[in-house]
């Protein structure tokens, strides 16, 4: 039976206020309601029943003192707790307030974590989990975070994310990164083990027991060799390690799965009823590895969708080796399971015979998309 989400009515006759409250709460699985006035806040709270009333004090028609009245009258209304959000001017008129049922206060401007935290005393706020039209391809613009106190790192992280849409922030002590994640969350966080003291440790430890930071992946940049370091990294809820020095491709590597981005389209497409599997002239392990995590529901889903067949394209590749022989047979045995013909389009240079799936036939080779796709609906000749 699915959890049903926390509602939260936020009144504020100010909508950049509201807009502020929906932007904190926006990573957590609650329904955020709105209303411009008491009177209008009154009249959704009947309709509603919300679990939680972000409550403006000072607003026009009805104030938030007014609707606090209100909702007192209504049995069904009066148990619902209410948070108070006033100016630093207006504290003391909350204070006197207190007997009529509020259940706190924040004073504005208040900070994201303070706002996280006093809803999560009264709702659970639980993550909000991307769904199917929500997960991250690897083309997606990130925000992540570094921290390391030493300032050539820095660049040669932001040299190893050059090419991709990423944005990279650098900071050198626990400090600013709560201070940046305070005002933005990051989409992943790398924290260098090498900190001074024991700083990596209390920056994991405030992020993973934070509300708005506690699902964020983090990794650790570390020196290889440093083995207690590293385990201890992973006790601390650091899912991974990147190594110093920094090396472009595996730090894309493991940013891309500890964030489990999509990077199917990179090598599967649709063309002309045809499933192709495309591996592009640099194909090494990390390619293999992307493409053997989604194969099988790629394929499955080639057979459901009544696709003629499957082409494994491999004419840019210039040489074959122990990695491209694995996956190769891999794919043509799970074709063969699934009975979805199959034919590799390869360049002379690779030295690998076509051969049709199920092998019923002998092809030359072929150095192209057409060319494959015409064999495997028999219409180049033997």
């Amino acid at each position: 039976m699915p959890i049903m989400e926390p509602k939260i009515l936020t009144v504020d006759d100010d909508k950049t206020n509201r807009l502020i409250v929906k932007g904190i709460l926006r990573h957590f699985a609650c329904t955020i309601l709105e209303a411009a006035d008491g009177m209008e806040g009154l009249e959704l709270a009947k309709r509603e029943r919300p679990d939680l009333i972000l409550l403006d004090c000072e607003m026009p028609v009805m104030n938030g003192i007014q609707m606090l009245a209100g909702l007192k009258a209504y049995p069904e209304l009066r148990s619902i707790p209410t948070i108070m959000l006033t100016a630093e001017s207006a504290r003391a008129n909350v204070l006197n307030i207190v007997k009529l049922g509020v259940r706190g206060y924040l004073v504005k401007p208040f900070k994201p974590e303070a706002l996280i935290e006093r809803v999560g005393q009264f709702v659970e706020l639980r993550t909000r989990k991307p769904t199917a039209a929500q997960v991250m391809r690897f083309e997606d613009p990130l925000r992540i975070l570094v921290v390391d106190d030493m300032p050539a790192i820095l660049e040669r992280v932001k040299a190893g994310l050059a090419g991709t849409p990423w944005t990279m922030h650098g900071v050198s002590d626990v400090s600013g990164a709560m201070n940046f994640c305070d005002r933005t969350l990051p989409h992943i966080i790398l924290i260098s083990l090498s900190l001074p003291g024991d700083s990596a440790l209390t920056l994991a430890q405030r992020l993973r027991t934070g509300p708005r930071t506690k699902d964020t992946p983090m990794l650790a940049l570390s020196v290889e060799t440093t083995a207690e370091e590293q385990a201890q990294a992973k006790e601390w809820g650091l899912s991974d390690i990147i190594y110093k020095p920094i090396d472009s491709g595996d730090l894309q590597l493991k940013i891309t799965r500890a964030l489990n981005l999509d990077t199917s389209h990179r090598y599967f497409q649709h063309r002309d009823g045809l499933l192709v599997l495309f591996l592009p002239a640099n194909f090494n392990q990390l390619a293999a590895d992307d493409i053997s995590a989604r194969l099988r529901q790629k394929v499955r889903d080639a057979v459901n969708a009544g696709l003629d067949g499957m082409v494994i394209d491999l004419s840019q590749l210039k040489a074959a080796d122990a990695t491209l022989i694995k996956l190769g047979v891999h794919v043509i045995q799970l074709c063969a399971e699934l009975r979805l013909p199959c034919v590799l389009a390869v360049s002379k240079a690779l030295g690998i015979e076509c051969r049709k799936q199920p092998e019923t036939r002998d092809w030359r080779f072929s150095s192209s998309f057409e060319q494959a796709a015409a064999a495997l609906r028999d219409t180049t000749p033997a």
